[in-house]
């Protein structure tokens, strides 16, 4: 289930939501105003990727092939799993 990431228009705080039809996008409401009017921001990224220290042979990848819908590419990123 997605989790999307919101700026408040009215407040411009920042809070996420869980949005399981995309429909329910339009009926967003800011947890902290009420407001009713906010957009949707690109959230950040949590990880990073180095090529420095640690295991040398865990290193991130990417795999493209052709899939019915155009080109899929697969990414394997080190780590536990």
């Amino acid at each position: 289930m997605p989790i999307y990431e919101f700026r408040c228009l009215n407040c411009q705080d920042l809070f996420e939501t869980l949005i399981m039809n995309p429909d329910e996008q339009g009926k967003v409401k800011c947890p902290k105003c009420n407001a009713d009017k906010s957009e949707r921001v690109m959230s950040t990224t949590n990880f990073s990727l180095s090529s420095g220290g640690g295991d040398t042979g865990s290193r991130p990848s990417a795999q493209t092939r052709n899939c019915s819908g155009g080109s899929c590419t697969t990414y394997d990123i080190p780590g536990p799993k």
